[in-house]
């Protein structure tokens, strides 16, 4: 029996994801240190290959090399194959194969599968899985044609339909790659409101979650019928979009290193407030320089990359239905309320907990963190402003950058590969994958309770 338990913590669903993530990471690492996977004349470390397989793995989007300029077809082809495995997830791919080799799917890959997606029972996982890869790949050739028809006339027939092929995957993925190099992300479309749109919707739909996608097709996009996770999810999604393209309008309206660029319009201006607003969602893309922005638009941005997407997810950040439950609950500390409320239902004291860990262990992350970086760049002349940006990029798995990652010191990079594993992983189910040996040695006690004061 003891025997037996040990083997089931050692494939403990948490222990397996985190160890998953670890090795794609360093098997595509490998493969874009071999010289097949970079150009020409071009020397790669290995450092700058285990950042950029770190950053694909984790969805992240950061960078030391231009991806275009540095990397071989072949190179760009591992690229994105570990940003769609990192965006949906290995078991999720893992069962995808099984089914069509026609192997069985045992009850321990079902699980992972379950914890994986955040599916609400193991009934149907493997049905509810293949449905939806089946409809990523819609949405993601659906994308990819619209941008083709973008891109051909800029780079070709061939050219133009891979980077519609490209950019499709990392923008479902929210993973923010791109194959533009000098031309800086997706600056010269600021006038091309299909590009930014077709991005902006990938972005979405890939930040909404597999269960929120599942739930709205079971349901006909019928929103009462949902359940109140996705009803959750939308509601927040909804507002931080529309609030972030409102600020960032209202800050930028007049800044010709952001919205007024030469020829914007008033629409223009809009369409790029709304994809900043979008992009911080943990995508990545950028339609003008982040260091361009105001003091105020940096900081605003970098919370909505704290907040991030949706659990189960392509996106990272502590999630929105985290900072929705802390919402509801200081809301319930400021009436009084013993039960902390949403849409009429009772939150469970389980969820509350979880969210309140996760802020405070992402929150703590960020502030060793700063320090950290402002010691290990100290002198080299970065903003506390920008570096903090850039490590809440890297925890949040965004990709934005407002100082280049290319200019950080080695040790910060190290750390930035540290904060993108931990913020593809989640730092709670990192500390859950190693700390099962504890979890029953307090069962069966339990303490008087005494009161404290606080506040």
């Amino acid at each position: 029996m003891t025997f037996l338990k040990k083997k089931q913590s050692a494939f403990s669903p948490s222990r397996v994801l985190a160890i998953g993530f670890l090795g794609m990471i360093l098997l595509g690492a490998v493969l874009l240190w071999l010289p097949f996977s970079t150009r020409d004349g071009v020397a790669l470390t290995p450092l700058d290959a285990l950042f950029t397989a770190t950053s694909a793995v984790c969805v992240t989007g950061l960078t030391v090399v231009d991806t275009a300029g540095t990397y071989s077809l072949t190179g760009q082809l591992i690229i994105i194959l570990l940003i769609q495995l990192g965006g949906l997830g290995f078991m999720l791919f893992a069962t995808s194969v099984l089914v069509l080799a026609r192997r069985r799917i045992s009850l321990r890959n079902r699980v992972l599968l379950h914890e994986t997606m955040s599916m609400p029972g193991l009934s149907g996982a493997v049905r509810t899985a293949l449905r939806f890869m089946g409809i990523v790949f819609v949405v993601e050739l659906a994308g990819a044609l619209v941008l083709s028809s973008q891109f051909i006339p800029r780079y070709g027939v061939w050219t133009g339909i891979y980077y519609g092929f490209f950019h499709a995957v990392s923008a479902f993925c929210n993973a923010g790659f791109d194959l533009f190099g000098a031309a800086g992300s997706l600056r010269q479309f600021q006038q091309n409101p299909l590009v930014l749109s077709t991005i902006s919707l990938l972005i979405i739909i890939g930040g909404l979650g597999f269960a929120v996608v599942a739930d709205l097709a079971d349901h006909g996009f019928r929103l009462r019928k949902t359940s109140l996770h996705t009803r959750i999810v939308l509601v927040t999604t909804i507002l931080l979009l529309v609030s972030g393209m409102v600020f960032f309008a209202a800050m930028e309206w007049n800044n010709p290193r952001t919205l007024a660029f030469e020829g914007a319009g008033a629409f223009d201006k809009l369409n790029n407030a709304w994809f900043q607003s979008t992009t911080t969602r943990t995508a990545g893309f950028s339609s003008f320089e982040q260091n361009g922005m105001r003091d105020g638009s940096l900081i605003v941005s970098a919370i909505l990359m704290f907040i991030g997407a949706s659990p189960a997810s392509t996106g990272g950040g502590i999630k929105t239905t985290t900072i929705f439950v802390l919402a509801v609950l200081i809301r319930s500390v400021f009436y009084g309320n013993s039960d902390v409320n949403a849409f009429r239902r009772r939150l469970p004291l389980a969820v509350i907990r979880t969210a309140l860990s996760i802020f405070v262990i992402n929150f703590v992350l960020l502030m060793l963190g700063a320090v950290f970086l402002s010691l290990s760049e100290e002198g080299r002349g970065f903003r506390m402003l920008d570096l903090i940006y850039e490590q809440v990029s890297a925890l949040a798995t965004v990709g934005l950058s407002s100082l280049g990652t290319g200019r950080l010191s080695q040790p910060s990079r190290m750390w930035l590969i540290v904060l993108m594993y931990l913020g593809r992983v989640g730092p709670l189910t990192m500390m859950l994958s190693f700390s099962s040996r504890f979890a029953n040695q307090a069962q069966g006690i339990r303490y008087a309770e005494e009161q404290i004061i606080v506040g």
